[in-house]
């Protein structure tokens, strides 16, 4: 498995959304390395994804409330599980759900087996709350989908944090997760 620095060479095949992210990305000056793969759909199929990244891969969550008015977006290391009731204490929310797949395309412009960080990007009325989980903070880089599956980002946390979110007008809100 390759790493590159940087977007694609050609775009030719590349999901429109996937181009919109390199597009932004390079225009905030933010430098990133990329892996491209087949289509995973979950951590387990993306060890050696990690390895070539060298980086701290995210598990990234979209949820909601039980009345599915308020939405949120959990970055959270690889190696923890989510414990709602535990999430949902720290936020002041009701029992916490995976969210529909038609409001993460809506919101998120994403499927289920691509949701990132970067889909933020996409939600211009800020439907979308950011929670991440205070291990992240403990990694300089983190890995994430360009909001498809077939490529993996190395980027650094600080970049995603200060220049990508501040571009995109969302804030986060740091919550702790216990290990399984």
């Amino acid at each position: 498995m390759d790493i590159f620095a940087g977007r694609p060479e050609a775009t030719e095949g590349r999901e429109e959304k996937e181009i919109k992210v390199y597009d932004l990305l390079d225009s905030l000056g933010i430098h990133y390395w990329r892996v491209d793969h087949e289509p995973i759909s979950t951590m387990k199929e993306g060890p050696e994804i990690e390895e070539t990244l060298n980086c701290l891969t995210c598990k990234n969550l979209f949820l909601c409330n039980r009345q599915q008015s308020r939405f949120y977006l959990l970055i959270m290391p690889g190696n923890k599980t989510l414990k709602s009731k535990e999430l949902s204490q720290q936020i002041g929310s009701t029992r916490l759900n995976f969210a529909p797949e038609n409001k993460m395309a809506e919101y998120l412009d994403i499927s289920p087996d691509a949701v990132s960080v970067l889909g933020l990007m996409n939600d211009k009325e800020k439907h979308v709350q950011l929670l991440v989980d205070e291990d992240i903070f403990n990694a300089d880089y983190i890995g994430c989908h360009p909001c498809v599956n077939t490529s993996s980002l190395k980027i650094k946390l600080q970049d995603i944090l200060d220049t990508f979110l501040t571009s995109v007008h969302h804030d986060y809100q740091v919550v702790s997760l216990t290990t399984n």
